[in-house]
């Protein structure tokens, strides 16, 4: 049987191929199934749970069950979990799974498979047989066409928590990901904008026992600011740019109707003038921001590769 980390954080000692890690928070109804279907595809498996200051005894059944836990002294969210996970681990590759069951565990050894073909990141896409409510379906595809027209790429699953990545690229992007839900949302547009190449493989997503600790209209303003997250981290100017020229054209519509009809050039024509100029301005400056935090990212990784490079 492992042993439990009490404190939040401490350096893992393996040095394996890949971990399996699972955030958790109040999985009792779904962790032991789940660590029982990874255990009988990989009787070895390394598995590291990440415990988000559970009030049940999710701990206990995955020390029982041999895996590695890290309890958080007070819950500091989903995302907070996986920064957890990709700081204590060793591990070559990362997978990460969810601990509420919805996550078939049978897609791991192609979601690995993929890391060692090529792709920094192999994301498990689910697909529109999965169980998912109608609003969650909705904000889904939202994002996903969102995700995708400011790519440019075709991206059918940006928020899937099911996903294996290459251990040293995902610390390049540690200080980016949020505490809470939206991580998956970061981790893949930083991807992406950094040049990686990430992989989608179809999955079914099964329902899951209890209730889900995401509330679409508690959170409902949080998933409205996922989709302003969307076109920011990868290229501002793709948000502002239409709505800058929204702005501008309602201008010269308003300018033109009154300049018709009265002969004037309104206060509310100079409103929509200014403001379309500057939203054009924030969003040169949000594209700088951007760029700055990427290839810091980019100048700390190569520091850290060349201190972890053993001296001739």
């Amino acid at each position: 049987m492992s042993e439990a980390h009490s404190a939040d954080f401490q350096e893992s000692e393996d040095t394996t191929d890949f971990q399996i890690v699972i955030p958790a928070r109040n999985e009792e109804a779904n962790i032991e199934s789940l660590l029982t279907e990874i255990q009988h595809i990989y009787p070895d498996a390394n598995i590291l749970v990440v415990d988000d200051a559970s009030t049940d005894s999710t701990r206990q059944i995955c020390l029982a069950l041999g895996a590695k836990v890290i309890s958080h002294s007070y819950q500091k969210g989903n995302g907070a979990a996986i920064k957890t996970g990709i700081r204590a681990s060793n591990a070559r590759t990362l997978v990460f799974m969810d601990g509420d069951g919805q996550h078939n565990p049978s897609l791991i050894p192609e979601l690995l498979n993929a890391t060692r073909k090529g792709s920094h990141m192999a994301i498990g896409a689910r697909t529109p047989s999965s169980h998912a409510s109608v609003m969650r379906r909705f904000a889904n595809k939202t994002y996903n066409a969102l995700a995708s027209l400011a790519t440019g790429i075709p991206i059918p699953d940006l928020t899937s928590g099911y996903r294996a990545v290459r251990t040293d690229a995902a610390r390049q992007f540690i200080h980016l990901l949020p505490n809470g839900f939206s991580y998956p949302t970061t981790i893949t547009m930083a991807f992406i904008r950094s040049g990686y190449t990430v992989s989608f493989h179809p999955t079914i997503s099964r329902s899951r026992k209890g209730k889900s600790h995401i509330h679409p209209l508690k959170d409902g303003f949080r998933f409205v600011l996922i989709i302003f997250k969307i076109g920011t981290l990868y290229s501002p100017l793709k948000l502002f740019v239409p709505l800058s020229i929204t702005f501008f054209s309602l201008g010269l519509i308003h300018y033109a109707h009154t300049f018709i009809t009265k002969g004037q050039f309104t206060n509310m024509s100079a409103l929509l003038f200014t403001t379309s100029i500057l939203i054009f301005l924030i969003g040169l400056v949000s594209e700088q921001i951007t760029s700055l935090i990427f290839s810091s990212s980019e100048k700390n990784q190569l520091e850290q590769n060349q201190e972890s490079e053993p001296n001739e």
